[in-house]
């Protein structure tokens, strides 16, 4: 007979596939070995077109792509209560003790975290992003998030300068955070069999063409490379707002035979991009910690990245060798480029990939993340006035504010109790699955 899971887990967040990003990735990779450690993982996400209610993704993976639809950006309209019902019978159905929320711009995640700790369940929270503090956009998510944390039992951030940026903006205790940082499936990222010829460079770019991804630097300098190299080549793929901004560069200065656009990238083809090229190159004005570089350099590719955010320490761990770093500056990154293309030819990949196996594991993630949960279900118990009295040290107005809206969510999950006891709600059997005499729940 199989054994029951060491724990139920509910990982929530609005990203999730067939939507493709480092949130998306990290939350499958992590389900995956938590899965494999012998814990059970469930996922819960918005429905993505026809994509909903009850799907199963490889190794039992249960995922609930509950009826709301994106409003903005890949994420829901904010309803505060209106997912209560649905967040309880999962919780309820599925034996959940620990919630897991991803991405402090999701709303489901934040809604779900504020259910779950009033229903008396455990929560951690993982923030994947950096964020000012002057615009009114960053300003309003900060408080959002100060809500959101104000009665987390554990937090987890990538890099320690996103730990940094998350403990000032919500003002939590930095004891209560771990730093734990992405990582790669060097299974799936393995260099071309055949290395590309060097007689025509490649410079692979795969981001969002979005402002904070740094799309307009790209725009200056791709012209500027391209002038200096007449045998250097771009390949960029993405979509977003700034992709106009590129296809007006490539026609302003006539590079359509030496900038190819190829759009939005699925991530099962991110690898057979990558393997195109020599080099990568990440021009992103903020990143926590970019999963993007360490895929690069897993396939065997020299990597040019801007020093911002989290990805110093991300190149830290990599040798000099492997990655050269340069200032959001287009000039910089110019001459940056330009010191990559000139130790190229000393490059190995399959060397730099088997390196890349020793420096990053999935497995010393998931391990790394047990630990966390196991520190999040020895935290006490809190009655709704201990609660409450976090909840006012966030503010002389918002304070109040925010006992309201959890009184308010309180009494609402009370009268679910009485309409529908937690005895009716039916409970989902578990499935265990055998691969290769290996158990996953």
């Amino acid at each position: 007979m199989a054994e029951p899971p060491k724990l139920r887990v509910l990982m929530v967040s609005d990203f999730f596939f067939p939507n493709f990003g480092g949130v998306e990735n990290h939350i499958y990779y992590l389900s995956q070995c938590l899965l494999k450690l012998g814990h059970k993982v469930v996922v819960m996400t918005h429905a993505y077109g026809n994509r909903s209610g009850v799907r199963y993704m490889t190794g039992g993976l249960k995922v609930y792509y509950v009826p709301w639809r994106p409003f903005v950006m890949q994420t829901t309209f904010p309803t505060v209560y209106g997912t209560l019902p649905i967040v309880r019978t999962i919780l309820r159905r599925e034996k959940i003790t620990v919630v897991h929320g991803h991405q402090a711009f999701s709303t489901l995640c934040h809604e779900a975290l504020m259910h779950a700790r009033t229903m008396g369940y455990k929560v951690v929270f993982t923030d994947h992003s950096l964020y000012g503090f002057a615009d009114v956009g960053s300003i309003h998510m900060n408080k959002v998030l100060q809500f959101s944390l104000a009665d987390i039992d554990q937090a987890i951030c990538v890099s320690h300068t996103s730990k940094e940026n998350t403990v000032l903006r919500s003002g939590l205790s930095p004891a209560k955070v771990f730093m734990i940082p992405n990582a790669v499936d060097t299974a799936m990222f393995k260099p071309a069999s055949v290395r590309p010829s060097t007689d025509v460079i490649t410079i692979v770019v795969i981001s969002r063409l979005v402002y904070r991804k740094g799309a307009d630097l790209l725009v200056e300098v791709i012209p500027k490379v391209c002038r200096l190299y007449p045998n250097v080549r771009f390949v960029v793929g993405g979509d977003g707002p700034k992709h106009v901004r590129l296809e007006e560069m490539r026609e302003k200065h006539s590079l359509q035979d030496r900038v190819e656009m190829l759009g939005a990238v699925p991530h099962s083809r991110v690898r057979s991009v990558l393997i195109t090229g020599h080099v990568f190159l990440n021009s992103s004005l903020t990143e926590a910690f970019c999963i993007a570089i360490l895929e690069a350099a897993s396939c065997g590719l020299l990597t040019v990245s801007t020093r911002v955010g989290g990805v110093p320490e991300a190149c830290n761990v990599l040798p000099d060798d492997m990655v050269v770093l340069a200032e959001p500056d287009p000039d910089d990154m110019v001459r940056a480029i330009e010191k990559a293309i000139s130790i190229l030819p000393s490059i190995n990949p399959e060397e730099m990939h088997n390196r890349m196996k020793k420096l990053y594991s999935w497995q010393d993630v998931a391990k790394r993340t047990e630990i966390v949960y196991d520190r999040a279900l020895k935290c006490s118990n809190r009655n709704l006035l201990e609660r409450l009295s976090r909840y006012l040290s966030c503010g002389a107005w918002a304070g109040k504010l925010f006992c309201m809206v959890m009184i308010v969510d309180y009494l609402l999950w009370r009268l679910l109790q009485l309409l529908q006891p937690d005895e009716d709600i039916e409970e989902a059997p578990d499935i265990f699955l055998h691969h290769h005499g290996e158990k996953i729940n």
